[in-house]
């Protein structure tokens, strides 16, 4: 495990909660553009956020098997840090955009598709990646949890965990997982796309045990 495993909270919604969770000491902001995500943003709020995010904390732009001419208003329109894609885009397409990405691996299933490594190698040009309960594809978001021992170990680029985090959990999945970042949004929230700014303190803390 890395010295400190950094934390980044998704869905994202508000400057009043991007403030709030930065001065919690996250590391990253997740903004989500899927409209049939509960926590989905419009262009000109998430370009709000981006303004008002502190040096050194990451704005990451969510996306999923979103039109290629949609992704490049966003980035036209805010300074995103990351793009995380978590459909079934292709390598080509996730590097057209010639800005740093992640890609999400829906765990649910992955054996079919020749096991994690086998997919992961896909992308070459990917910054890291991130492990999520749902099936390869799908969208996350799910709340559910799978079995942290299968999270890849000694993969060469930084593994995120995501699915069905929480304040209680976070430290135990840590420890299995040894990943270099976790993920969280729906285990932090008062309702969807609205951050509990105790959940998220006791999330951050837990996680830097």
């Amino acid at each position: 495990m890395t010295a400190r495993c950094r934390v980044k909270v998704c869905g994202i919604t508000s400057v009043a909660d991007a403030l709030m969770v930065s001065a919690a000491g996250a590391d990253a902001l997740g903004l989500v553009f899927y409209p049939k995500s509960k926590r989905n943003i419009g262009i000109e709020q998430a370009a709000e956020i981006c303004k008002v995010a502190p040096p050194f904390v990451t704005t990451v732009g969510l996306f999923l098997d979103a039109e290629a001419g949609f992704v490049h208003d966003v980035l036209a329109s805010m300074s995103l840090s990351l793009l995380q894609f978590h459909g079934s885009e292709s390598p080509s397409y996730c590097a057209q955009f010639k800005h740093p990405y992640l890609k999400a691996v829906g765990m649910q299933g992955i054996a079919a598709s020749g096991g994690f490594e086998a997919y992961a190698d896909q992308y070459p040009e990917a910054q890291g990646f991130l492990v999520d309960s749902h099936a390869p594809g799908a969208a996350g978001g799910t709340g559910e949890t799978f079995d942290w021992t299968r999270v890849p170990q000694n993969y060469p680029k930084p593994i995120i965990l995501a699915g069905g985090l929480s304040p209680e959990n976070v430290a135990e999945a840590i420890r299995v997982s040894r990943v270099y970042a976790v993920d969280v949004s729906s285990g932090v929230e008062i309702s969807s796309g609205i951050k509990d700014a105790a959940k998220v303190q006791a999330f951050i803390q837990n996680a830097r045990f």
